[in-house]
C-alpha cells in the first residue's frame, strides 16, 4: 500500500458533503433503527444506495453492531465493483479512505493476508469512483468510532474464492464483516416486493443468490459459504425498497439488512 489517501468519490451525491450534516443524518437514521435484543452479529449485509433511499435500511444493520463499539477494531468490507470490470477481488493502493468525517485507515495486516491469495490484487482504478464501499464508511465511523478496514471490491469471483478471503481475515470478536449489496433493480413496486421477499427467504435458508436478485451476489455468496461451514444463523433486520423510503413506485430498487451470527455468540 502506498502512503496516500483515497478521497471520497460520492460525498455530496450519495450522502452529505458537510461533516455536521452528515453526522446528523447518520445519527438520526441510527436512532430510528430498531434495536436487536441479542448480541452484536459477526457479519452484516447492508445496502449501498444514496442515503435518502437506502440509509434507513443500512442503519438497521449498523445499529446491530453498536453494542460492540468498544470491542470491534477491524471491519472486512466487501462490495461489488460497479464501474470497472474486475476478475477476483481488489484492494485500493492507499493507506486510508477519506470521508467528510475523517480518514479510516486500511488494516495493514489484513491487506497483507488478503494479497497472499492469487486472485486478490491492488487497483486504484477499481476503487476510484466505486460507491459500494464508500457509503458504508460514515456509518462505521459513527457506530464504531476508531477502526481500520480491509476494503475489498469484488468482481468475477466464486463463492469459494470470496470465502477463502473471509476465512483468512475472520479473526475474533475484534473483527466483523460487512457485505454491501442492494437487491432487485428497477422493478414495479409490487413485483419488487415479491422478488425481494423471495431473495430474503433464500438467504435465510443460507442459499446462494444470483445477480438478478442482488448486485452484491458475489460477496454475499462468499459470506453464505462461510456461514454454512461455520453453522451460523441469519436474521432479517429490514426489507424495503426505494418506493417505501423516497421516490415513486413505478420502478424501484430493493434493499435488505441482515445479520449473521456464530452460534453461541
Amino acid at each position: 500500500m502506498n502512503a496516500h489517501v483515497r478521497p471520497p468519490a460520492v460525498a455530496g451525491m450519495f450522502y452529505p458533503l458537510d461533516a455536521d450534516t452528515l453526522t446528523a443524518s447518520v445519527d438520526a437514521m441510527l436512532a430510528a433503527a430498531p434495536r436487536s435484543a441479542g448480541p452484536a452479529p459477526k457479519a452484516i449485509i447492508a445496502p449501498h444506495a444514496g442515503y435518502v433511499y437506502s440509509g434507513p435500511i443500512a442503519a438497521a444493520a449498523y445499529a446491530a453492531l453498536a453494542p460492540d463499539r468498544d470491542v470491534i477494531r477491524r471491519v472486512v468490507l466487501l462490495g461489488p465493483a460497479h464501474r470497472v470490470r474486475l476478475t477476483g477481488l481488489a484492494l485500493p493502493r492507499a493507506h486510508a479512505l477519506r470521508t467528510p468525517l475523517g480518514d479510516v485507515p486500511i488494516d495493514v495486516e489484513g491487506a497483507r493476508l488478503a494479497l497472499e491469495l492469487p486472485y486478490v490484487t491492488v487497483s486504484d482504478i477499481v476503487h476510484e469512483r466505486e460507491h459500494s464501499l464508500e457509503v458504508h464508511l460514515p456509518f462505521l465511523q459513527r457506530v464504531l468510532g476508531e477502526l481500520s478496514v480491509v476494503p475489498l471490491a469484488v468482481g468475477d469471483a466464486s463463492p469459494v474464492e470470496v470465502a477463502a478471503v473471509l476465512e483468512r481475515l475472520w479473526g475474533g470478536p475484534e473483527t466483523r464483516v460487512v457485505v454491501s449489496s442492494d437487491l432487485s433493480h428497477y422493478l414495479p413496486y409490487p413485483l419488487a416486493k415479491q422478488t425481494d421477499a423471495q431473495t430474503a427467504a433464500t438467504l435465510e435458508r443460507l442459499q446462494y443468490v444470483d445477480h438478478e436478485q442482488a448486485c452484491g451476489a458475489s460477496p454475499i455468496n462468499g459470506l453464505i459459504a462461510v456461514a454454512r461451514g461455520r453453522n451460523m444463523t441469519i436474521e432479517r433486520l429490514d426489507l424495503r425498497n426505494s418506493g417505501d423510503t423516497s421516490g415513486g413506485r413505478g420502478e424501484v430498487v430493493g434493499y435488505g439488512a441482515f445479520a449473521l451470527s456464530e452460534r453461541g455468540s
